[in-house]
């Protein structure tokens, strides 16, 4: 594998032309998928074709109902445990987590743990002991992304963490609407919030009833609890965003976290954040919050980390606003989309330059133009393959260039959901509905899969 991984290196990357700087320019032509195995490129190009299947995104839980009382359970359970499940999921045990891990750090590709728990707005789930349920499922994904016990934990050690998994829609919704009226700002400042965090105080906001307050309260515990063991343990926490309406109030937690553990006192050697927040490129507003918030994070002396994505609820988020006859929050279209992914991504890279590991970017795409620009500007700007800026892309999707990042000496990182298939499929299946445009977009990678599948069975070089 070393040796096969330094004759790939030799191919997919050479010096950048024209500037006389040195840095790989990299190809996503499916070189890389030499180093996978026959039966793992066949399965790949069968899920994703499968995936691009447009009735197995919009029934996939009723077809698996039915496919349950057609096959059974077992029979069931093992076909998608060989298909969708192995291709997506790191796996159900901490032995399967731990040796999915293993395998992709084989292939220079890092874990980015996530706990497929969320609360979809509109449900109702099972009070505190479900939310203290899932901090202690967070806690345990905080141990597994410190790597097997006795081994060195990866570094940096990141995972995902959902917000909604730790409190209720309802009430980061309440908190929203709160935001945005006048008179509001010194209740929820992120300083008070923090304070309440650290210390346990007994926090009340007025205009929450008192059922809410006491939620607030332990939910602010909950985000400290965790935080804490992250921060012992020396794994960073990446806060996904969700929708608009839940949004603001996921900021204001995320802000209450990072004044207490972005701060100088928690730095470690690099002083890199230990508390992300996500910004999505499909909103309107996007560049201009996330401008505010680098440089609010400056001017406090906090270190900032954000992951950029595009964003997955364009759909959804276009549908409530067409009911509640509100403007609607999303770009036009996908060119703007990328106009505003580029803005986003230009603004970063230039704190990253400036700030150096204090500001820290996690370019989360698989849009093969994006990780050319990101790739092109880290080289002019001076900022180092395996520094302040890493990669993000979804286990088991856009291996072409994930792989061609990593033997290039890039830091990137591969979102792994785990757990059971009850846990994990219908949490897939609601990131397929988001990501329709994604798996129905993965036709090339299809296309390298077939090439180099074909290229094996021919024998040829």
């Amino acid at each position: 594998m070393l040796r096969t991984s330094r004759v790939l290196l030799s191919r997919v990357t050479s010096p950048l032309q024209g500037s006389g700087a040195q840095g790989p320019i990299l190809r996503f032509d499916g070189e890389a998928f030499r180093l996978k195995k026959t039966r793992e490129l066949v399965r790949a190009l069968l899920v994703l074709r499968l995936c691009a299947w447009p009735p197995l995104v919009t029934y996939g839980l009723t077809l698996l109902s039915w496919s349950q009382r057609l096959l059974g359970s077992r029979l069931s359970g093992a076909l998608l445990r060989a298909s969708v499940y192995g291709q997506f999921v790191a796996g159900e045990t901490a032995a399967e987590v731990q040796g999915s891990v293993q395998r992709l750090q084989g292939l220079r590709l890092r874990p980015l743990l996530a706990v497929p728990t969320e609360e979809e707005p509109g449900t109702r789930r099972g009070g505190e002991a479900w939310y203290e349920e899932n901090l202690d499922a967070m806690l345990h994904c905080v141990d597994l992304s410190c790597g097997p016990p006795g081994s060195p934990p990866p570094r940096p050690a990141l995972m995902q963490l959902k917000v909604t998994a730790l409190t209720s829609a309802r009430l980061c919704r309440e908190l929203s609407l709160r935001l945005q009226e006048p008179g509001t700002a010194g209740e929820l400042r992120p300083e008070r919030l923090a304070t309440a965090m650290e210390r346990g105080q007994d926090l009340s906001i007025s205009s929450l009833s008192p059922e809410q307050n006491q939620h607030l309260r332990a939910s602010l515990n909950r985000f400290h609890r965790i935080a804490q063991y992250a921060r012992a343990q020396g794994v960073r926490l990446l806060v996904d965003a969700e929708y608009t309406f839940l949004n603001p109030a996921l900021s204001l937690f995320v802000a209450a976290l990072a004044v207490r553990w972005n701060c100088p006192e928690e730095a470690d050697g690099d002083g890199a954040p230990w508390v992300w927040n996500t910004y999505q490129a499909y909103l309107q507003d996007t560049y201009e919050r996330l401008h505010g918030a680098a440089e609010a994070a400056e001017r406090a002396g906090l270190a900032f980390g954000v992951k950029l994505v595009r964003g997955a609820y364009l759909e959804t988020e276009r549908a409530l606003a067409q009911q509640s006859g509100a403007a609607d929050p999303t770009q036009p279209n996908y060119e703007a989309t990328s106009r505003s992914y580029s803005r986003c991504l230009e603004l970063m890279l230039g704190h990253v330059c400036r700030r150096g590991s204090r500001c820290q970017l996690m370019v989360a795409s698989h849009n093969e133009e994006s990780v050319r620009q990101a790739v092109k500007r880290m080289s002019d700007l001076g900022i180092p393959p395996d520094g302040a800026v890493c990669f993000g892309q979804l286990l088991g999707m856009c291996d072409h260039v994930s792989l061609a990042l990593g033997q290039a000496g890039y830091s990137i990182y591969k979102s792994i959901p785990y757990g059971s298939l009850e846990e994990v499929i219908p949490y897939l299946l609601r990131r397929a509905q988001e990501n329709r445009s994604v798996l129905q977009g993965a036709r090339r990678e299809q296309e390298l899969l077939s090439q180099e599948l074909l290229r094996r069975w021919s024998r040829r070089p």
